[in-house]
């Protein structure tokens, strides 16, 4: 399984991606965003899915920059053509894939800002290739293992965040994504772009790095329960004190 967030908060983008790949009994670490970064050219991609199908649409696309990079001026346009490269993969692939039981599942969010972009952009790319763009009511795309996650970012993550926090609140998502399942686990990439920047910054953390922030908010979690207020249960407790009769 796979989990990509993408964040869009009103100073830049925030990004953060596992890399275990889980094949069968078999668990392996690849890195599942890449980075294209030219002058006023900003752009990342994000995948989950198959491997194979993921691979073969990035390649096919990185193809697709190399001979017609000058031709974006816009993220949105380089998103239809990497939209264009997914259903290229899908006539190729779709139905060998579905003979074999499996699906063609692949997902990419897209992230950047091209040189006539008005400010940086998101969008979620769906495996027909038609894609959406984030709004500022919910300001974040997940794909892969998107359920546990959430909650913390709809509770907490509004558009005017800083990156900093932005940051802080994708790091605790993941967290309770990879405590919950165990097909996604460090270590973890984090892509970062300050808006009108046109550059875009790459990190790596290892579990060690980012250990001891799950274990001070596992503590605040703990801690914040116990400080909830509890005059609320005594209707339900108080029965505990009423006669008990038998019928």
């Amino acid at each position: 399984m796979t989990y990509c967030l993408g964040i869009k908060v009103a100073s830049g983008l925030v990004a953060i991606a596992d890399t275990r790949l889980t094949s069968g009994s078999e668990v392996s670490s690849n890195k599942k965003v890449s980075v294209h970064q030219l002058e006023n050219h900003s752009l990342f991609i994000m995948t989950s899915g198959l491997r194979s199908v993921r691979d073969k649409a990035i390649t096919y696309f990185k193809e697709v920059l190399d001979e017609q990079d000058d031709t974006f001026n816009k993220l949105y346009k380089a998103v239809n053509a990497f939209g264009a490269q997914v259903r290229r993969v899908a006539e190729e692939d779709k139905v060998p894939l579905l003979d074999a039981g499996l699906s063609f599942n692949l997902y990419a969010i897209v992230g950047g800002q091209l040189e006539d972009d008005e400010e940086h952009k998101l969008f979620l790319l769906y495996p027909e290739g038609n894609w959406i763009e984030v709004g500022q009511g919910s300001p974040f795309f997940i794909i892969g293992n998107s359920g546990y996650g959430k909650p913390l970012l709809y509770r907490s993550l509004r558009y005017d965040t800083s990156m900093q926090d932005a940051l802080k609140m994708g790091v605790l998502s993941f967290d309770s994504t990879r405590v919950s399942s165990n097909d996604v686990d460090y270590p973890v990439d984090v892509v970062m772009y300050e808006k009108d920047s046109f550059h875009i910054i790459e990190h790596r953390f290892e579990k060690d790095d980012l250990d001891y922030i799950a274990k001070q908010w596992s503590v605040l979690l703990k801690n914040a329960v116990q400080k909830l207020p509890v005059e609320w249960m005594t209707p339900i407790f108080s029965k505990y004190s009423e006669p008990h009769h038998e019928s």
